[in-house]
C-alpha cells in the first residue's frame, strides 16, 4: 500500500491510498454512550476482502415526546460493499430501508438477519416491523480525504484530556485522537477555535465539548470522531472562511450548528441526533453564502432554521444552499426559513436567494399547528423574504404535517411586529406518498393588504401518486396574488 505525506500547516496531512478498502473505527469505551445490544451491524468490501468486519453499535436518543433509544454505526469505504444486520429477536418480514428513493433491496440471511449491498455512500435508517424509534441508523461514509498526524509541538496540540491553551497565534492543529475527550476547567465547556487553525477527530475520538468559532477566518474542523452531549456542538459567530466536515454530534443541548453573521462556511457529511427542546439541526441568524450538504439530521426540534435577526446578529440573510441532504424532524419542522428578525428597522431585513434541493424528509411530526410545515416559509418581524427554491425534494410519510406552510404572519410567542411581505417562493418536483399519517393540507396565507404574498410556483407536486393540477384543497386568503400550479 502506497501512501503519499504532504507537509500541511506544519503537521503531518497523510494522503489516501489508491487502493479499495473498507475503514473500521476504533472502538470507543463510555458509560455515558452505551453500545447497542439489539443489533449487530457488519461490512465487508467486494473488492478488498470477503472478510466480514463488526462494527460498534452506539445507543442515541431520539423524539423528545417519547424519549426513546434509537441505534447508530458508522463505517467508510471507497468500494462497493456488503452490510449484514442482525436484529436480535427480531424477524425479518416487515423490513424497511429509508430513504426509499434510494431503492436499496435486502435479501434475508436467517430469521433475524438481512444483507444487503451499498454501491456509494449513503446515510439510512433500517426499520423491522415500521418501529421507527427503536431504528438502526446506518452512515456509509467516503473514506476520509483529509486526515492529520503529528506530535505536540509548538503549533500543534494532541489533545491528552486535559485543559490546554489554545490560544496561543501560532496553534496550526489540534488533533483528538482515538479514545475519550472531557476537557477540564473551560467556560461552557467550550473549545475556542482560533484563525488559521484545523481541528482534526479521529475515528474512534469522542469530544465532550463544544466547539466555537468567534470572529475568526480559516478554520477547518473535520474528521470521523463525534462531539458528545456539548452545549452546542459547532458554533459559528462573526467569522468566515469555516470549512466543517464528516463529524457526528450526539444529543446536543441546544443546536448542532448554530451560525451567527457568518459567511462563506460550509458544512459537509455532518451526521446529528438530538432530543431534548430547542434542539435545532443548523440554525443560522443573518448568514450569508452557507452550503450545507449531505447532511442527517434527526432532531427534537428544526431541522433546519434559518432567519434574520435574533439575539446579537444583524443584516439579513442571503444565498443560503442546502442540499443532498436527509432530514427527519421528531417535533416542528423540517424546513423553517424567515421567522425571525429586526422589527425596529424601518423597512425589515432581507432574507433572499435560499435554495433546498435533492432532499429526502423521512418523517415529520408536530401538534402545534403554527409549527406544523414540512417545507415552511413564515415570516414575522418585518421581513422581506425573496427568491426562495425548493427542489427535488422527497416527503416520506409523515405522522402530523402540512407539506407547505408559507405565510406573513404575528407570532405572539416570537414576534414583536407581522412579517413584511414573501414575493417570488417556487416549489419544484415535490413528491408525498403517505401511509396513513395525517398531512393537513398545504397553507398560503398572507397577513393584509400591506404584508401579502406575491408569486408562489407549485411546479410538478405530486401527491400520493397524484400530479397537482389546481389550488383546490389549499388553505388561502385574500392576501395572496399570483399563484401557479404547473
Amino acid at each position: 500500500m502506497k501512501r503519499v505525506w504532504f507537509g500541511c500547516l506544519g503537521v503531518l496531512w497523510i494522503g489516501i491510498s489508491l487502493e479499495a478498502k473498507v475503514v473500521v473505527y476504533p472502538w470507543i469505551e463510555d458509560s455515558a454512550l452505551p453500545e447497542d445490544g439489539r443489533y449487530e451491524v457488519y461490512v465487508r468490501g467486494t473488492k478488498s476482502g470477503k472478510e466480514w468486519r463488526e462494527l460498534q453499535v452506539f445507543t442515541v436518543d431520539v423524539d423528545m415526546d417519547t424519549r426513546s433509544k434509537a441505534a447508530m454505526a458508522q463505517f467508510d469505504a471507497d468500494e462497493p460493499v456488503d452490510v449484514k444486520v442482525v436484529a436480535v429477536g427480531k424477524t425479518v418480514d416487515d423490513v424497511k430501508i429509508r430513504p426509499l428513493a434510494r431503492g436499496i433491496s435486502y435479501s434475508k440471511a436467517g430469521e433475524h438477519a438481512l444483507v444487503f449491498r451499498l454501491d456509494r455512500p449513503a446515510k439510512l435508517s433500517v426499520e423491522f416491523g415500521g418501529d421507527r424509534l427503536g431504528n438502526l441508523h446506518l452512515f456509509a461514509n467516503e473514506v476520509e480525504k483529509e486526515t492529520y498526524a503529528g506530535k505536540d509541538g509548538d503549533d500543534v496540540i494532541v489533545w491528552d484530556g486535559g485543559s490546554k491553551d489554545i490560544f496561543r497565534k501560532n496553534c496550526r492543529l489540534i488533533y483528538f485522537g482515538p479514545g475519550v475527550h472531557k476537557p477540564k476547567d473551560l467556560p461552557n465547556n467550550e473549545i475556542n477555535i482560533p484563525s488559521n487553525c484545523t481541528v482534526y477527530l479521529a475515528p474512534g475520538a469522542l469530544v465532550k465539548a463544544k466547539f466555537r468559532v468567534d470572529k475568526a477566518e480559516n478554520v477547518r474542523i473535520v474528521g470521523r470522531g463525534m462531539l458528545f452531549q456539548p452545549l452546542r456542538g459547532v458554533e459559528i459567530t462573526h467569522s468566515r472562511r469555516v470549512h466543517v466536515e464528516g463529524i457526528t454530534v450526539i444529543n446536543p443541548q441546544h443546536y448542532t450548528i448554530f451560525g451567527g453573521e457568518s459567511r462563506d462556511v460550509t458544512v459537509r457529511n455532518i451526521k446529528s441526533f438530538s432530543s431534548r427542546g430547542w434542539s435545532d439541526g443548523i440554525d443560522l441568524m443573518c448568514c450569508r453564502d452557507w452550503l450545507v450538504d449531505d447532511v442527517f439530521l434527526r432532531t427534537s426540534d428544526d431541522c433546519l432554521a434559518f432567519y434574520n435577526h435574533r439575539w446579537w446578529y444583524w443584516g439579513g440573510s442571503s444565498d443560503l444552499t442546502v442540499q443532498n441532504s436527509v432530514l427527519w424532524a421528531d417535533v416542528a419542522h423540517a424546513i423553517n426559513v424567515a421567522g425571525h428578525g429586526d422589527d425596529r428597522s424601518a423597512e425589515g431585513e432581507l432574507f433572499c436567494r435560499a435554495t433546498f434541493r435533492n432532499i429526502d424528509v423521512l418523517n415529520v411530526d408536530e401538534d402545534d399547528d403554527n409549527y406544523r410545515g414540512v417545507m415552511s416559509v413564515c415570516c414575522g418581524d418585518k421581513n422581506r423574504v425573496e427568491d426562495i427554491l425548493f427542489e427535488d425534494i422527497r416527503v416520506e410519510d409523515c405522522e402530523e404535517a402540512r407539506l407547505i406552510d408559507v405565510r406573513v404572519l404575528f407570532n405572539e410567542k416570537y414576534n414583536r411586529e407581522p412579517g413584511g411581505s414573501i414575493r417570488d417562493v417556487t416549489f419544484r418536483n415535490v413528491t408525498y406518498q403517505g401511509e396513513g399519517g395525517k398531512m393537513y393540507p398545504m397553507r398560503i396565507k398572507g397577513y393584509d393588504e400591506n404584508s401579502d404574498i406575491r408569486g408562489v410556483t407549485l411546479e410538478n407536486v405530486v401527491l400520493d401518486g397524484e400530479k397537482m393540477k389546481d389550488l383546490s384543497g389549499v388553505e388561502m386568503n385574500g392576501h395572496v396574488n399570483d399563484v401557479q400550479v404547473k
